[in-house]
């Protein structure tokens, strides 16, 4: 999991004095923080609590994809449920009141939900790679979704158990209780979260390779299908499809690629000697670069409705009661169109001529 950044820095290598001079500037960027978190939050809790309804209340049919979509909206949720606090900091002028310990709990708790998201998207590429490439009796087995819940399980152990002894450790009696998620110098003493940070920051580039090359190939795949079989009533399917597997690579690029790309300046900044200037800047990239990954946390219902034919039938019911809509001709319309669709995907699965196709498609659309 990465080191939160939620403490107040310390000189380079100093370890016996205390030191709670401020080594970077933040003001200029206080307010628009404030601003782009709230608008995060809003979108981000509506969203995922919307999601979360659909999945365990309407959807009762599980599959693997169901599962994934599941894990990613509550950890949505979470990294959302974490923002209010970054704002009421800035709105404050950067002066934390709630002590150490809560600093550093919605700190880690900030990271630990954007890296299981990761890992929960990482999945959800593999599970739709393996249900169209990977051999009959894999497929076979990802029919069930006993195995994405086990995997689930295992995720959310891993991350708490990373999380849980950062949290608790005794707090530092050098560091100022009035700052929070503050730029901060890592001493040669504490060189192991340097250490964890370059881990991760390598494991999310491994993650992000093998993501683009398995949507790379069954997006190919599907257009090569619709092209050379434009006849069969499924042709416009694929090419749907393959346009969905492609909104998720650009979601992963848009909210995690920005962070991971300025992470190692910034890393380097810490355990290096640098000039406060380097260091100013190495500040605002990661600042800026931390709105676009909380972004994902109102995207990815997005992604939800693009994938998710309840969540999409879900949303409609919403915005027609929020709105009072009584247009019953309106609403005759809306669900002889979701009849339509469903009578479409079935008369298109039924000409399905591969099982493992079958099973994409049908995941990839409800």
């Amino acid at each position: 999991m990465m080191i939160s950044d939620s403490t107040t820095p310390n000189t380079l290598n100093t370890s016996n004095a205390c030191n709670t001079s401020e080594l970077v500037d933040d003001k200029m960027l206080q307010t628009p923080l404030a601003v782009l978190y709230s608008i995060i939050f809003i979108l981000g809790l509506t969203g995922n609590l919307v999601a979360l309804w659909v999945f365990f209340f309407v959807h009762s049919k599980k599959n693997s994809l169901q599962v994934f979509l599941m894990n990613l909206s509550f950890a949505d949720l979470l990294l959302a449920v974490c923002l209010p606090f970054r704002i009421q900091y800035h709105l404050q002028q950067d002066k934390w009141e709630l002590g150490q310990t809560m600093c550093k709990l919605v700190g880690y708790l900030f990271y630990m939900n954007m890296y299981v998201s990761i890992t929960l998207l990482g999945l959800i590429s593999i599970d739709r790679y393996l249900k169209i490439y990977g051999s009959a009796g894999t497929r076979r087995k990802m029919r069930s979704p006993k195995w994405s819940i086990v995997v689930c399980a295992v995720i959310w152990v891993v991350a708490l158990a990373l999380m849980i002894p950062f949290v608790l450790k005794s707090n530092d009696k050098c560091v100022d209780t009035t700052k929070c998620f503050q730029y901060r110098t890592i001493p040669q003493k504490d060189m192991l979260k340097a250490h964890i940070n370059i881990f991760v920051l390598v494991v999310f580039w491994l993650v992000f390779v093998s993501l683009v090359l398995s949507y790379g190939k069954i997006a190919l795949k599907l257009l090569r299908r619709s092209q050379q079989r434009p006849d069969l009533p499924t042709a416009p399917h694929y090419s749907r499809v393959a346009r969905k597997s492609f909104f998720v690579l650009f979601l992963f690029v848009v909210c995690f690629v920005p962070y991971h790309v300025f992470r190692g300046f910034y890393i380097k900044t810490q355990i290096t000697e640098e000039t406060l200037e380097t260091r100013n800047l190495a500040d605002k990239f990661n600042e800026i670069s931390l709105v676009f990954s909380a972004l994902n946390s109102c995207l990815d219902p997005v992604m939800f409705f693009l994938l998710s034919a309840s969540v999409r039938k879900e949303v409609r019911r919403f915005m027609t009661s929020v709105l009072r809509t009584r247009d019953v001709g309106g609403t005759s319309a809306a669900n002889s169109s979701t009849e339509l669709d469903s009578r479409s995907d079935k008369r298109q699965s039924n000409a399905l001529d591969n099982v493992s196709e079958k099973k994409y498609v049908l995941s990839s659309s409800s």
